[in-house]
């Protein structure tokens, strides 16, 4: 078994914070990109917001235990 720092975990909550940032900035960009008919383009982003919020559940469940810290993901339409 490997036994996670506080570092590690201190580590894992910056890098946590930072892809939720990038993934919110994404959100509102597929959703300008939809309301001006670039679908295709929305949905390789929406994709794109798919794999960062699967890194964040990944750090969260091996660094953090999978706590879930209260900031809900907004949708991408």
């Amino acid at each position: 078994m490997v036994v996670i720092g506080e570092r590690d975990a201190d580590q894992a909550v910056a890098l946590i914070r930072a892809l939720r940032d990038v993934r919110d900035k994404m959100i509102t960009q597929v959703n300008w990109l939809e309301k001006n008919g670039a679908q295709l383009d929305a949905a390789a982003l929406r994709r794109d917001i798919h794999e960062a919020q699967g890194h964040i559940i990944g750090l969260q469940r091996r660094y953090l235990g999978g706590a879930v810290q209260s900031q809900p993901a907004r949708q991408a339409r």
